[in-house]
């Protein structure tokens, strides 16, 4: 990547592409344009310009983008990157940056895209970057499998399907990694992007009295109560789910 940088002088056009790029000047490679020149009283006239060229990794790229997107609208970033065999994570940290990544990480996952487009232009092998901001992914993890639980013990209780909003697939993976542990219920993805969401359903065959009330027991052939059927055990086996690059975090789910 090679990128044009002007300034009043030669170290301080250094100074902005060190900036730019996020790393140490010794790892960029520099070409003087221009240079100030002096008038007969010793004066500067002129600007300095350069070019920088720097061999970026995917995660640079990535970086650099989203550096650039945050600077527009006003804030100054830092990006911590992490490599792993799946691709790499970028945690964004800076002042007030919470405020507009969104209540659900709706900035986060759009930057997310963007910078895995920005990316991955440079050639056909897909690179996976997941992006957090000041520890946003784990704060919304833990409230999802909150909601989970919650939602999956209700209809367990009522028997009753509960269609939750719609969520994307990353937030949705999560919802049905909580309901594969909860006995007599299951989950299913419905609908299209955007509007994708979860549905939780029972498991568990209800009868009912003389009176057409439900009985919340499990009931098999008259034979009596508690008995888990051979369709309920292939009920609850894992269902299929888009792979979405995850380590195995997961059971296969169909989001």
């Amino acid at each position: 990547m090679t990128k044009t940088f002007t300034a009043a002088t030669i170290e301080e056009a250094k100074a902005l592409a060190e900036k730019e790029f996020g790393i140490s000047q010794d790892k960029i490679q520099f070409v003087v344009l221009e240079e100030p020149k002096k008038s007969l009283f010793g004066k500067l006239k002129g600007e300095a310009k350069l070019e920088a060229t720097i061999e970026d990794s995917k995660p640079q790229l990535a970086a650099s983008y989203i550096k650039e997107v945050f600077s527009k609208m006003g804030y100054e970033v830092s990006i911590d990157i992490k490599e792993d065999d799946n691709g790499a994570v970028l945690d964004i940290s800076g002042d007030n940056v919470e405020e507009i990544i969104g209540k659900k990480g709706e900035v986060l996952d759009s930057l997310q895209y963007l910078s895995s487009l920005v990316c991955n232009r440079i050639d056909r092998e897909y690179y996976r970057i997941s992006i957090d901001c000041n520890g946003f992914r784990e704060r919304r993890k833990a409230q999802l499998e909150r909601l989970a639980r919650k939602i999956g013990n209700n209809v367990k209780k009522s028997g009753r399907s509960a269609a939750l909003e719609p969520m994307n697939p990353y937030d949705r993976r999560i919802i049905h990694s909580v309901i594969t542990d909860i006995e007599g219920v299951t989950s299913h993805s419905k609908g299209e992007e955007p509007y994708r969401k979860v549905i939780i359903s029972s498991t568990e065959k209800r009868r009912y009295d003389n009176k057409g009330r439900r009985n919340n027991k499990r009931f098999n052939n008259n034979k009596g109560y508690d008995i888990v059927s051979s369709f309920e055990k292939e009920y609850k086996k894992p269902k299929p789910e888009d792979d979405m690059g995850s380590s195995g975090l997961y059971t296969k789910i169909d989001l």
